[in-house]
């Protein structure tokens, strides 16, 4: 494409005004890395829940229809060469989502759609709608082209209990059969993983490869973690990176951000250090999994 039309992400995805979670943790680091984003609120809250009470506004389905409408008007939905979703307030959001992401395909088949199936994690369970994990399972992951669970997020999936990196491949591999070509799986820490460490495990059908980085002691950790890689991670590839190059690269930004949030911050300071999206000072090598 050329400099004067950038590639355009459809983001649909919470809004806070305080904070950096949901899009306001994902547009800045698309925009940063040359993409014109398509931001569509599901909710707008005064702050994300890190800081405790919020006031706000939780948007129906009906109401992100209509905003999807008023972007078919202006042709804009026909141009768009991604999609990315993460936390749902319910299920019929996600439906609206995915009639958008039909719709899209319909023009350009080669769209792709990353879900972040934003469900729990480990300590705090599972935090969503009852109805979230069998819509993610059964309706969102096999339309999705990414998906980007975290360990724990990627178990409830599957109903697995990884006990090794091996496992997760092998589950992983499971897992792209029912729709997805690329599986990442963050926060991974199975027991052949020296605590220490935290990886990042991105399986297609090209291979595995998997990021190992020092765990870093910092609490609380800043909300939005998710929801930066997820962004990152999309950016990367829409820019024509490999996977194994895309998941270094949007490891070591989020790494970087995380090692520059200061302590008791809520948020990732993603403009004060914003270099960190574009450049991150230091890499972490992707090493191949070869699995039995």
């Amino acid at each position: 494409m050329s400099a004067t039309t950038p590639p355009l992400v459809l983001s649909i995805q919470s809004h806070v005004a305080l904070g950096h979670v949901g899009n306001d943790a994902a547009v800045f680091p698309l925009q940063r890395l040359g993409f014109e984003v398509l931001p569509v609120h599901t909710v707008q809250f005064s702050n994300h829940t890190g800081y405790g009470q919020f006031r706000g506004q939780v948007f129906d389905a009906e109401h992100i229809r209509e905003v999807l409408a008023g972007l078919r008007d202006r042709g804009a939905l026909s141009r768009v060469s991604a999609v990315l979703s993460g936390y749902l307030g319910d299920a019929a959001i996600g439906a609206v989502i995915l009639e958008a992401v039909d719709e899209i395909r319909r023009d350009n088949p080669g769209v792709r759609y990353l879900c972040d199936p934003v469900m729990g994690d480990v300590g705090r369970g599972v935090f969503v709608n009852a109805a979230i994990p069998d819509f993610l399972r059964n309706l969102a992951i096999p339309c999705a082209n990414i998906i980007t669970p975290n360990q724990f997020e990627f178990e409830l999936l599957t109903g697995s209990k990884l006990g090794s990196v091996d496992e997760a491949v092998r589950v992983a591999r499971q897992l792209r059969g029912r729709g997805p070509d690329v599986v990442v799986i963050t926060s991974l820490a199975t027991p052949d993983i020296p605590g220490d460490q935290l990886c990042t495990l991105a399986v297609n059908g090209e291979g595995a490869w998997l990021v190992n980085t020092p765990r870093l002691a910092l609490h609380p950790l800043p909300n939005g973690m998710g929801d930066v890689f997820s962004a990152t991670l999309l950016a990367r590839l829409l820019s024509g990176h490999a996977l194994p190059q895309a998941l270094e690269l949007a490891t070591a930004t989020l790494y970087a951000l995380v090692g520059a949030t200061a302590e008791g911050s809520r948020d990732l300071p993603l403009v004060s250090a914003q270099e960190q999206i574009v450049e991150p000072a230091q890499r972490y090598a992707a090493s191949e999994v070869v699995s039995p």
